[in-house]
Parts: structure tokens; sequence; C-alpha cells
């Protein structure tokens, strides 16, 4: 993959790797009591169902490409929808 589609890709990874330390940094205020667990929570719950639809996404673009059609037919599903899929 090359080009813009490469550039979409980086992207998305970016923005899961984001999250991720986004992830790790709530946790890691919890444990230094600087949050509550509800407030931990909540946002840890927004961030799962935020990189379930990356990667989501991800896996589209690259099913999309895999069967030579256009990676930018993908779309974001709603949260309600991928966070019932399995790995």
């Amino acid at each position: 993959m090359t080009g813009p589609e490469a550039e979409a890709e980086r992207e998305i990874l970016g923005r899961i790797t984001e999250m991720i330390s986004q992830e790790k940094d709530l946790r890691d205020r919890l444990a230094r009591e600087e949050i509550d667990g509800t407030t931990e929570h909540a946002r840890l719950a927004r961030l799962a169902a935020e990189l379930d639809q990356c990667w989501d996404l991800l896996r589209q673009r690259r099913a999309r490409v895999e069967a030579g059609q256009d990676p930018t037919g993908a779309s974001v599903r709603p949260a309600s929808e991928v966070e019932g899929y399995l790995s």
C-alpha cells in the first residue's frame, strides 16, 4: 500500500497508539489516586469504544485492499456495532 492509502493507515495507527497511551495514563493516574475510579472507568469505556472503532476501520480498509477494492470505501461503524465483535 502506498500513497494516500498508506498515509490513512498510518493516521489510524497513530490514533490507536495515542488512545493506548491515554489508557495507560488513566490507569497510572488512578494508581496515584489523582482521579477516582468512577472517572477512570467512564473514560476507559469511551476509549475502549473508540479503539474498537479504529481497529474495525483498519481491518475494513485492509480487507478491501486484499479484495482489490478501494480502501476509502471503509467507514467508521457505530460503537454499539463494533463492540460486540470478537477478535
